[in-house]
Formats: C-alpha cells, sequence, structure tokens
C-alpha cells in the first residue's frame, strides 16, 4: 500500500468473515461504535444524516464532539459510502474473498495545501490502518455467523 495521494487515505484489509457480518460491524450503531470508538445513529439509508461523536484530538486542532455526517451511497454487503463531516467522503467497499472478505477503504477530499487537513490525514491514516482494522477484527471474530438475508434487509 502506497502513501502516494496527499488527497486520501486508502486502505485495504482481508478479513476471515463473510461480508454479511463485515456488513453489520459497518452499518449496525452499537457494532460501528465498538470498532470505531465512536458513538453514532447511522443507518444505511442513502440521504440518512447521522453523527458521529468524536474524542478531541489536540495535535490535530480538533475539539472533539459530533461530527455530522450523511450516507450517500448503499449497496447491502458490497458499498457503503458516508459524507463525514463537510469536507470528506468514506466510502467501504466489501469483496467476497474465498470464505473471507477484502474490505477496502477510501477517505478521500483532503486538501494537501491546508496544514490542519495534512495533519487529519496522517492522524486518520495512522488509526485506519493500524488500530481500526486490529479493532474491527476483534469484533467480528466475537460475533455469531449471520443467518440469511431477510426481506427488507434484516441481519438478524
Amino acid at each position: 500500500m502506497t502513501d502516494d495521494d496527499p488527497t486520501a487515505i486508502h486502505v485495504d484489509q482481508f478479513l476471515a468473515h463473510p461480508a454479511r457480518k463485515v456488513w453489520r460491524a459497518l452499518t449496525e450503531p452499537d457494532l460501528l461504535e465498538r470498532w470505531i470508538s465512536m458513538p453514532n445513529d447511522i443507518k444505511p439509508v442513502v440521504g440518512h444524516r447521522f453523527h458521529l461523536l468524536a474524542e478531541p484530538v489536540p495535535a490535530a486542532g480538533f475539539a472533539g464532539g459530533p461530527v455530522a455526517c450523511e450516507v450517500l451511497e448503499v449497496e447491502v454487503e458490497r458499498k457503503l459510502s458516508i459524507r463525514w463531516g463537510p469536507q470528506w467522503t468514506v466510502t467501504w467497499r466489501l469483496e467476497p474473498e474465498g470464505t473471507g472478505t477484502r474490505l477496502l477503504l477510501s477517505h478521500e477530499g483532503f486538501d494537501p495545501d491546508d496544514d490542519f487537513q495534512r495533519v487529519s490525514r496522517r492522524i486518520m491514516g495512522g488509526g485506519w490502518r493500524s488500530h481500526v482494522p486490529r479493532a474491527l477484527a476483534r469484533l467480528l471474530d466475537t460475533l455469531p455467523e449471520p443467518g440469511p438475508l431477510r426481506s427488507g434487509g434484516d441481519l438478524r
């Protein structure tokens, strides 16, 4: 994985779990909070506006608090794209691979000419590449295997 694009963070992670289980971790508020460490009220519905409650990051000049987000695109068990704050887009793509899932993350919209944006990209990039993937894998290891998808998209 290269770090050549100053406007984005890209992460490629293999998870030894089916896409349905990974999808739950991305789209159920209590599960998302457990691995991303931010309380939230996400719903996988295009146009849904929600908040991520972020901790302060003094090194980036970020005071913390609610970050306004909006769901931009949903392809159940394949793709989730959200607007994160006013300037960023975060997209997760799920690709079945054997008995697991390849999770491709793109966090885009950083302005390389803005000091705050450069520091934010460095700090967030470190989290997306190290802490967050480990936390997600640990969470998935604790979840029971999902049953069949019910009508209406209910995964329980």
